[in-house]
C-alpha cells in the first residue's frame, strides 16, 4: 500500500514541479531503457547561485526515493567526491531537513570530528545544535531549493567531509579556489 502513496505522491510532485519550479533547476523521473519513467528515481540539476563562488555550476544530483516516501525523505547525492562541508565523499547530502533521524546522523557527523579537528571546536558546535529533521510536507522544490542554499552556506554544525569541513573553518581563501574550481567541472549541459 505505502509503495502507491510514494508513486502518487510523486506523479503530483512532478505535476507541480513542471508547472512551477526555480529558473535552471531541473527535476525529472529517470528514463529507463524502455523509455519508461522511473518515479522513484529523479535526476536533478542545481544551479549555483548567482553572486556566488557557485555561480557558473550546474550540479548533478540524484534523488533516490523509497517505498516509505513521503514518510521517510529521499536519499540524496551529488557525484562521488563533491567537494563540500556538508556531502559525505559517497556524494551523500548531509542536510537536517533529509534526515529522518536527526540525533543519530549528527553523531556520525561528529565521528569525523574526532579525528580530526580539536576538541574546543567540537566542544563549540555540540552547544549550539537545534534539532530539526524530514516532515512529509516537503517537497521536492524545497529540498532542492535547500540544497542550492546549502551549497553557499554551508552548516558546520552537520560536518560529513574532513577537507572540505576543514577548508571551510581554518583556510577561507581555499575553500573558495576549489569551489570555484568544481564550478567549472560542472558546466550548463544546455
Amino acid at each position: 500500500m505505502s509503495g502507491g502513496i510514494a508513486r502518487g505522491r510523486l506523479t503530483e510532485e512532478r505535476k507541480a514541479w513542471r508547472k512551477n519550479h526555480p529558473h535552471a533547476f531541473v527535476a525529472k523521473p529517470e528514463t529507463s531503457s524502455d523509455g519508461t519513467n522511473n518515479l522513484m528515481v529523479w535526476q536533478c540539476i542545481i544551479p549555483g547561485k548567482s553572486g556566488t563562488d557557485w555561480e557558473g555550476g550546474f550540479y548533478p544530483l540524484t534523488l533516490n526515493f523509497s517505498e516509505d516516501y513521503p514518510s521517510k525523505p529521499p536519499k540524496c547525492k551529488f557525484p562521488q567526491g563533491f567537494f563540500h562541508p556538508n556531502v559525505y565523499p559517497s556524494g551523500t547530502v548531509c542536510l537536517s531537513i533529509l534526515n529522518e533521524d536527526y540525533v543519530t546522523t549528527l553523531h556520525h557527523c561528529f565521528v569525523l570530528l574526532r579525528a580530526n579537528v580539536l576538541k574546543e571546536k567540537k566542544k563549540a558546535l555540540q552547544g549550539s545544535l537545534t534539532p530539526q529533521g524530514w516532515r512529509p510536507a516537503i517537497t521536492v522544490k524545497q529540498i532542492l531549493v535547500g540544497i542550492q542554499d546549502l551549497l553557499d552556506e554551508p552548516n558546520p554544525n552537520d560536518p560529513a567531509q574532513t577537507e572540505g569541513y576543514q577548508l571551510f573553518v581554518q583556510d577561507k581563501n581555499e575553500y573558495k579556489r576549489r569551489v570555484k574550481q568544481q564550478a567549472k567541472q560542472y558546466p550548463t549541459v544546455v
